[in-house]
């Protein structure tokens, strides 16, 4: 969809294009024709104009990215999350994970829309099982701090994390066949006691504070370690539900209630847990209600090199029904995963 103004600020951004690179031109000409003093020659040299056209064609892409700013066609920036949120867009080497986009990136390019003076309207595009705790909420507060209406809207999947950041914008669209939900927090740990002893190895502790090493694969864990580790994830579960109701408006105990279900759309809708069903052109027109005006989307994405993208593409279905965040404790020795 294209703003009604789009064919003059197309026509504005070649004038700024040519503009530069009839300036370049002129330099060029200058500095490669008339300057020069080549004897024996009656006229400018041969290289002397391919310098010059050359400088018109360099001329002419740096007039067009400055026109691309000067005069965009835009006025709503979309920013997708994709894929496990992780600090780095990695989530290990285990088969069926895939990768994302690093979370540093995705607030980088919130944060240069909002910075845009041409960008009205936030878009967050959402289809990821989650990710890590830490990177979702940046990229949640970066949502947050967007100065203009937030609209996040669901694809194929937006559970975990991916929620934990939709709870920080001003709506929720869904398709009615989304897998929308997972609030909540599992731990887990390797219990490898057995298989230690069976290949003879031992474990032997040497460690400062009593939870140093809670959690261990090789020994197992006593009681008070297992209410220690249970506490920490009862401390996310807190923040997580803190966040929703804050976010969404729902009442904490009707988050509980949910006890981490995944939802398709239309259930969602009927929990509160999304605030419409739609398509992307369906939250476009949407947008353009919210502006009173026709939008133009563009998306803002981090340059990526051929191996970044080559991975994008490889995110596994069976992992996207939001088994979610996954990070280990900060500071801890402990060999705990933990997953929103």
């Amino acid at each position: 969809m294209t703003a009604p103004d789009s064919r003059e600020r197309r026509l504005g951004q070649l004038l700024v294009a040519l503009g530069v690179a009839a300036l370049a031109a002129f330099v060029g000409w200058f500095l490669f024709v008339t300057l020069p003093d080549v004897p024996d020659t009656d006229g400018p040299t041969i290289l002397g104009v391919v310098l010059t056209l050359l400088a018109a064609f360099v001329g002419f892409r740096v007039g067009a990215r400055l026109a691309g700013r000067l005069v965009a066609t835009y006025n709503v920036a979309e920013v997708a999350v994709e894929g496990p949120i992780t600090r780095t867009g990695d989530f290990g080497s285990i088969p069926g994970r895939g990768s994302g986009t690093p979370a540093d990136d995705v607030v980088e390019q919130i944060r240069n829309a909002d910075d845009d003076d041409n960008v009205d309207a936030l878009l967050v595009k959402l289809n990821t099982p989650g990710g890590e705790v830490v990177p979702s909420d940046d990229i949640r507060n970066a949502a947050m701090a967007f100065e203009g209406p937030t609209v996040a809207y669901a694809t194929d999947t937006c559970a975990s994390g991916g929620y934990w950041i939709a709870s920080g914008c001003d709506e929720l669209w869904a398709r009615d066949t989304s897998i929308v939900g997972s609030i909540g927090v599992i731990g887990s740990r390797v219990n490898a006691t057995q298989f230690a002893e069976e290949l003879g190895l031992s474990y032997e502790r040497f460690a400062a504070g009593r939870f140093k090493d809670a959690g261990t694969p090789l020994r197992d864990i006593d009681e008070e370690e297992r209410a220690y580790l249970q506490g920490l994830i009862d401390d996310y579960y807190q923040h997580f539900v803190e966040r929703v109701a804050q976010g969404r408006d729902i009442a904490p105990g009707a988050i509980r209630e949910t006890e981490a279900r995944v939802y398709i759309g239309e259930r969602a809708l009927d929990l509160g847990l999304v605030d419409a069903l739609g398509t992307r052109e369906d939250v476009v027109d949407h947008v353009e209600g919210l502006l009173d005006r026709e939008v133009s989307v563009a998306e803002f994405e981090p340059s990526r090199g051929l191996r970044q993208r080559l991975r994008g593409g490889a995110q596994a279905t069976a992992y996207a029904f939001g088994a979610g965040i996954a990070s280990r404790f900060a500071d801890s020795d402990a060999d705990v995963d933990v997953r929103l």
